[in-house]
């Protein structure tokens, strides 16, 4: 498991690109998410992974939808036409970023 420093610059960018390549998703769908992707070297907390969903609904980046499961409501979230290019423009910034700072820091891994 990462610290939480690395992946405090991350989750929203992690929340963006699952949501780009799903309809929508809830938070703790896309905890899992991560967790099974990155054979568990990824663990969102729920406080930081809801932090970040709020801020980005906020901001107009994603929208939501309450559906009844049960007797109890499941908040959906899905990018907005605006935040989906907001998501296209942050995972390519956070590309090269990683491949910036490998040439800083020489990974001998191959990132494409």
């Amino acid at each position: 498991m990462y610290s939480k420093e690395l992946l405090k610059g991350t989750i929203e960018i992690i929340i963006l690109k699952l949501l780009s390549e799903n309809v929508k998703m809830y938070g703790y769908e896309i905890t899992q998410t991560v967790k099974e992707l990155t054979a568990n070297k990824i663990q969102i907390s729920e406080g930081a992974m809801y932090s970040s969903l709020h801020k980005l609904e906020a901001t107009g980046v994603l929208e939501t939808e309450s559906v009844m499961v049960g007797k109890r409501p499941r908040v959906y979230y899905r990018l907005t036409k605006s935040g989906a290019a907001v998501a296209t423009e942050k995972i390519a910034e956070l590309a090269s970023f990683i491949k910036s700072l490998n040439d800083v820091i020489d990974f001998n891994v191959n990132i494409a």
